[in-house]
This record gives C-alpha cells, sequence and structure tokens, in this order.
C-alpha cells in the first residue's frame, strides 16, 4: 500500500523557470489528495505524469494567491476532460465564493458535483475520515489565516499467523475477530489470546504539511512524531529579518520545529526566489535537525 508525495511545486510567490509555486500531490492506499494549487500547477500535473482526474480532495493552506490560483484553471480543465465524480475542496470560508464566481463569469457548467468545506483555522480538528485514513487541520502563522494539514493512515489489520493457526481449530469465521485484535472465546472453553496467533500490522505513516507561517513553536504540538514533515523555508538565517517582517521561516527555523516536533524527516520548500541555489538551506536546517532537504518540483517522497 503506497504513500508517496510528488512536489508539484516548490518556490514562494515568485514563479521561476526552476520552482513552481505551491502544490502538492498525495496518495495515500488509493486516495488522492492535492494540497494547494498554485499557479500553473495542471501543467506540473501533466509534466510528471500525475493522473488529476484521480483526485478526490484538495486542500487549500490560505488566500494567497501562489497557493490557489490554479484551482479554477484545475476544475475547468476536468470539466473539459469529462470528469463526472465530485471533487471536495477546503479552505478558507471566501474561497467558495471566489471560486464560483469565476466559474459563473465564464458561463462554466459543471458535470460533478463540487462540494466546499470551510475551514476556521482556529483549532487542530478531523475533517475527514475514512476506514483508511484521517486528515486533519490546524492553524499556522502568517499575515493571513493560514492552515496545514496532517493526513494520517490508519493503523491495519494484525496479521494472521498461518503456522500458529493451523491445526489450532480456529475456524475462518474467527479470522476476522482476529485481524481486529480480539481474543476468541468459545462456547466450549477453548481460549485463544489474539497476540499468540497474530503479528502487529505494519505502523500506520503520517505527513504534514505546514505552508506559510511565521516560527511558532505551537506547530511542534501539532505534528508531534508524524513521519515526514514539510515546512516552508522561505529565507535563510541572513534574511531573518525579512522572514520576520512577511511571516515567513528561515530554514533553521523549520528545522528547530522539526527537532521539538520529534518527527522522522523534514521537508524544506517554499523558497524564495532571490536564491540560487538551495546549500545554505540544507546546511543551516542540518546543523539543528540532520534529516533534512531541500525539495525540488518534480521529486517524489515515499513513506517506508
Amino acid at each position: 500500500m503506497s504513500f508517496e508525495i510528488t512536489i508539484l511545486g516548490s518556490g514562494a510567490a515568485l514563479p521561476t523557470s526552476r520552482r513552481n509555486p505551491t502544490s502538492q500531490y498525495i496518495v495515500c492506499n488509493d486516495r488522492h489528495i492535492l494540497i494547494d494549487c498554485g499557479e500553473g500547477t495542471q501543467m506540473q500535473i501533466r509534466k510528471f505524469g500525475v493522473k488529476f482526474q484521480r483526485i478526490q480532495h484538495i486542500l487549500i493552506s490560505h488566500l494567497h494567491g501562489d497557493h490557489y490560483f490554479g484551482l479554477v484553471g484545475l476544475i475547468s480543465t476536468m470539466r473539459l476532460l469529462g470528469r463526472d465524480k465530485g471533487l471536495t475542496i477546503y479552505g478558507p470560508s471566501q474561497l467558495e465564493d471566489i471560486v464560483r464566481s469565476q466559474l459563473e463569469a465564464g458561463d462554466t457548467i459543471l458535470d460533478f458535483d463540487l462540494k466546499f468545506v470551510k475551514i476556521d483555522g482556529d483549532k487542530k480538528e478531523m475533517i475527514f475520515e475514512d476506514n483508511i485514513l484521517e486528515i486533519h487541520v490546524f492553524p499556522l502563522k502568517h499575515r493571513i489565516p493560514t492552515n496545514g494539514y496532517i493526513i494520517r493512515e490508519k493503523p491495519g489489520e494484525r496479521k494472521l499467523l498461518s503456522e500458529k493457526i493451523k491445526g489450532s481449530g480456529l475456524l475462518f469465521e474467527h479470522m476476522h475477530r482476529l485481524k481486529r485484535g480480539e481474543d476468541v472465546n468459545l462456547d466450549d472453553g477453548r481460549y485463544y489470546r489474539n497476540r499468540d496467533y497474530t503479528a502487529d500490522p505494519k505502523p500506520a505513516r503520517s505527513f504534514a504539511f505546514c505552508s506559510d507561517t511565521i516560527y511558532w513553536e505551537r506547530i511542534a504540538d501539532h505534528v508531534e512524531r508524524v513521519d515526514v514533515l514539510y515546512h516552508e523555508a522561505t529565507f535563510t538565517e541572513k534574511d531573518i529579518e525579512r522572514a520576520r517582517a512577511t511571516y515567513h521561516s528561515t530554514a533553521r527555523q523549520a528545522a528547530e520545529i522539526a527537532k521539538r516536533a520529534r518527527v522522522g524527516r523534514l521537508l524544506l520548500g517554499h523558497l524564495s526566489a532571490r536564491y540560487d541555489d538551495v546549500n545554505a538551506h540544507e546546511s543551516e536546517a542540518q546543523v539543528v535537525f540532520q534529516n533534512s532537504q531541500v525539495v525540488e518540483d518534480g521529486m517524489v517522497i515515499k513513506l517506508a
């Protein structure tokens, strides 16, 4: 069962030939999620081979253009290519009016249901759940209301130990109970302890996305112990005053959050167009949190 992140855009507000504005595509066990949709996202989707008609959920962090200006174009393309299955978009309360007014201005009639879920942004909460995963939202601290997201895989069923079950007297109808972690107590007095006949499932995986935010220690509490954390690193330490003024973070500050949160891996993105290379970002972050890496457009990160 796969859990992969494709970086569609890793740059900040000004697009460059190397870095598109923010967007990421996540596949978690056949659930397809887009996080943010900066200008040109649909071209990045085509460039990197993403099947955008599979997208079921779109999560928008905030209403700065480099995080949602590509949304109406993407929706329009989905319509032109015959989409007929519903799409759910999560984001700030004004987003629905913005999108629907643009579609109406162009007399665009969709053949699929477009649902909006308004995010208040002031507390951590679960906004989606099925039998495979959960999606949580949590507040960030930026110039306008901004949210981060966590995609958390649900624990799988326990694994049956066939060599233990064979000859034990357990029947097929008992298997589902064992996989759910239950003991089996039969009417004739036979008792089967679950841990004797099953093994622990593979650990559930998790990914947290922190878009635009000033350094804020509270974020570490929200993303504690996730396997992979993406955190904006618009600036390096030499431009820390600029980071503070614009409510962004430096690479070192992102690493401080990763260290406090005890995450498994840190991905750095949303780099300002002023930087020609990523060496300073990575070196500054790795001093604090060794397992840090700057992402590039087209990069695919697989969670083990």
